[in-house]
């Protein structure tokens, strides 16, 4: 069987499209829920592999949403958004088109006690809420996040600062891992993101599992190599077909549990996301046939 290459990036600048598709690409599944994209979508690489030669950066979001309806913003992980970029992105996206922001690193690494920082994060969405375009944020914290009464309290305090918006957490470390930790998300209302990461001792194992009626899975790639840092990009690897399949199962089990799946491709060096979550639509879809 052949399967095509496909991808996505991450920011945008530029003008709005001449005009937009008037509907996205719809989720897929056996029920029609699981909602497949990439984290971020404006990288130079996947120029050749993904979007045409010659596409510029201002135009890969065009590009981007004529293959999926859902993408991941990682870029406000390192500086706070303006809505003014929101609102550029949300006019070069289709109706029913759907953007998950990442927590700035202020909130989730730096752990900073700062009101003003949370209300220019909150005020910076607007754009895509009033559209119905916002599916939440995430909180994807780091290794040295460990589980603890202090680290709860803070997830806590993100969920109450984040004003009631869905939220869902990555932790890195494995001591999250239990019914202890699932539990409190439920309690919370917060959403729990699967991962699939290299299996290093402390990292967090390929669970799937949901909290909330919406499941999470992020795809970071095995790249047990240069995950700690080896003078490599740790996201440089691809998937086979085989080890994506042990991910259709899980996927469809969250879907049967839940009212809709995200699934993200973090794997995003040199277009391999991009591949991968086309793949992932394709397998999925032959749930149906």
């Amino acid at each position: 069987m052949q399967y095509a290459y496909a991808g996505q990036g991450d920011l945008f600048t530029g003008p709005a499209p001449e005009m937009k598709r008037a509907k996205a690409p719809g989720p897929v599944g056996r029920h029609g829920r699981i909602h497949v994209g990439t984290s971020g979508y404006s990288f130079e690489d996947w120029v050749g592999p993904f979007y045409p030669r010659g596409t510029q950066r201002n135009r890969m979001l065009n590009e981007y949403v004529r293959h999926f309806g859902v993408v991941e913003i990682n870029a406000t992980y390192y500086r706070i958004p303006s809505a003014n970029m929101f609102a550029r992105m949300e006019e070069k996206t289709p109706d029913g088109f759907e953007f998950i922001v990442k927590l700035y690193k202020g909130m989730t690494h730096d752990i900073e006690d700062d009101a003003d920082m949370y209300q220019r994060f909150t005020s910076a969405v607007e754009p895509l809420k009033r559209v119905g375009k916002f599916g939440g944020y995430l909180a994807q914290f780091p290794w040295r996040f460990r589980q603890g009464d202090r680290e709860m309290r803070h997830i806590e305090s993100l969920r109450d600062r984040l004003k009631g918006a869905p939220l869902f957490v990555e932790f890195r470390h494995d001591s999250w891992i239990g019914r202890e930790t699932f539990e409190f998300l439920k309690e919370h209302g917060v959403g729990y993101c699967s991962v699939d990461e290299p299996g290093l001792r402390g990292l967090v194992p390929p669970v799937a599992a949901a909290t909330t009626d919406t499941a999470y899975v992020r795809f970071h790639g095995r790249n047990t190599k240069n995950w700690w840092g080896r003078g490599g990009d740790r996201y440089d690897y691809d998937y086979s077909t085989d080890e994506l399949g042990e991910w259709v199962e899980k996927l469809t089990k969250l879907e049967e549990r839940t009212k809709r799946v995200y699934a993200f491709f973090n794997n995003c060096h040199a277009g391999h996301a991009a591949r991968n979550a086309e793949i992932m639509v394709e397998m999925l879809g032959e749930e149906l046939a």
